[in-house]
């Protein structure tokens, strides 16, 4: 899972460098895209299936986007918030991460809300080799971002990862009767993709009529940080960094 995590975290070092004013969203999953095949990985988003096929190797957000947003024509702007969401199976391994960029300058709040879902994930894999149970690191996940005055999505959590993208557990980043009754252990062998979706206004989110888009109901902007972290007998290591 390393090397299947190494080249999503070299996708998204590629992405860094080009985002900016003027590229369209389709130009970067494009990029994205000859970097799998020239490396002999599977893209694992293309072709996930919906009520329609998810058509693109990325999930491109931008703004009030929240997630699974798919790249096109669109073309980004000084102050975008842009989401990229992508993942690879390489050699039977899966890897899968996800970042928010800025483009150009954005406004305060833009900032603030990146620097609060950046250190939600730093929190979540900080806290993996402090805690017993997943339950202890969602809620201090879920304080961590209430008390910066924003919200934590609900309709959509991390997970499990190896031999396929999805696997058990589930991984969200908030606490709730469900997670109680599917709390589980942090013990080494564990591999999770943990994605905090943080908005700076509602929770609540919709999906757009291209049945795969899920943007805020009130159209304030959202972030999206994931790494997939593994749980080892001296603590957890991040696998899609780059590293």
């Amino acid at each position: 899972m390393r090397e299947a995590g190494r080249l999503v975290g070299k996708a998204h070092a590629l992405v860094r460098d080009m985002i900016a004013p003027g590229i369209t969203t389709a130009e970067i999953d494009l990029a994205v895209e000859a970097l799998f095949e020239k490396h002999g990985a599977h893209p694992l988003f293309k072709g996930v299936a919906g009520k329609v096929p998810f058509p693109a190797v990325c999930c491109i957000s931008v703004n009030e986007q929240v997630v699974h947003g798919i790249p096109g024509t669109r073309v980004l702007v000084e102050g975008d918030i842009v989401k990229v969401d992508t993942g690879c199976r390489l050699d039977g391994w899966c890897g899968d991460s996800a970042w928010s960029y800025a483009v150009g300058q954005i406004d305060p709040l833009g900032q603030r809300l990146m620097k609060i879902g950046q250190e939600n994930l730093e929190l979540a894999i900080r806290e993996m080799g402090r805690r017993e149970r997943w339950s202890e690191i969602a809620s201090l996940m879920e304080k961590h971002v209430r008390e910066a005055g924003f919200s934590v999505v609900e309709q959509f959590v991390g997970h499990g990862i190896g031999r396929e993208m999805h696997e058990d557990p589930q991984v969200p980043n908030f606490v709730s009767k469900q997670l109680l009754r599917q709390d589980f252990k942090i013990v080494p062998g564990l591999v999770l993709a943990i994605e905090p979706m943080v908005n700076a206004g509602t929770k609540s989110v919709r999906i757009l009529r291209d049945h795969w888009t899920v943007e805020t109901k009130d159209k304030k902007p959202s972030v999206h940080f994931e790494h997939t972290v593994a749980m080892t007998e001296s603590g957890p290591v991040v696998l899609t960094d780059g590293t």
